[in-house]
């Protein structure tokens, strides 16, 4: 197929996409710019993407990507009460991973995947088990360090990303794989903009 009959067909299937998808596609773009900026109110925004992607998701029959956005949601509800400044405390700042952190990333990639592979396998009908798997696998562990706001969030996720956007091209949700291709980009910035919010807070720290 030429590049040309690609764009043209692509188009057509986006302009056949169904306005609920447009509206999940919009949040989920609101709340990475949000992330980037390292501002809560990513929070809510994610959590009204994510309420839209489980319908999208269950109908495509991703079932892993399903569950991952189930552990988004309880994340993401988490996650917004843990960055919160409560009254007397100080609010949480972005920091880089410690020992423990990583060792908690890889014991979700290491268990997480191979236990959605087999579920996947052996409880639903999925035609792409270890890739739905490892793609959900790995943006568990980013999500985990969102939570946390630790900066590596940002490469777990786009580890996640890079295999996410062939799978969805691959089920037909042409409009999520564009939206995570604009994920992975604003991920590189959003790690270098958090490499300077660490920086400056270093600073004032020294200051103080």
């Amino acid at each position: 197929m030429k590049i040309t009959e690609w764009i043209h067909e692509l188009g057509g299937q986006l302009i056949n996409t169904p306005l609920l998808h447009w509206i999940g596609v919009a949040c989920g773009v609101v709340q990475v710019l949000l992330a980037k900026a390292n501002k809560v109110l990513l929070y809510p925004f994610g959590i009204a993407s994510i309420l839209i992607t489980l319908y999208v998701l269950y109908e495509a029959g991703l079932y892993a990507e399903l569950l991952l956005n189930v552990y988004y949601l309880v994340m993401s509800i988490y996650g917004w009460a843990y960055w919160l400044k409560r009254k007397d405390d100080k609010p949480v700042n972005a920091t880089y991973s410690e020992k423990r952190d990583w060792l908690i990333t890889i014991l979700i990639v290491g268990a997480g995947f191979p236990l959605l592979y087999y579920a996947l396998v052996y409880f639903t009908d999925s035609s792409v088990p270890a890739w739905d798997a490892w793609v959900s696998a790995t943006a568990w562990a980013g999500m985990w360090l969102l939570a946390k706001r630790k900066i590596e969030n940002w490469i777990l996720l786009n580890i996640s990303n890079a295999f996410a956007i062939p799978l969805l091209a691959y089920k037909g949700l042409h409009l999520y794989a564009l939206l995570t291709l604009f994920l992975f980009v604003v991920a590189i910035f959003g790690y270098m903009e958090w490499r300077r919010i660490i920086a400056r807070q270093d600073d004032l720290g020294k200051h103080v």
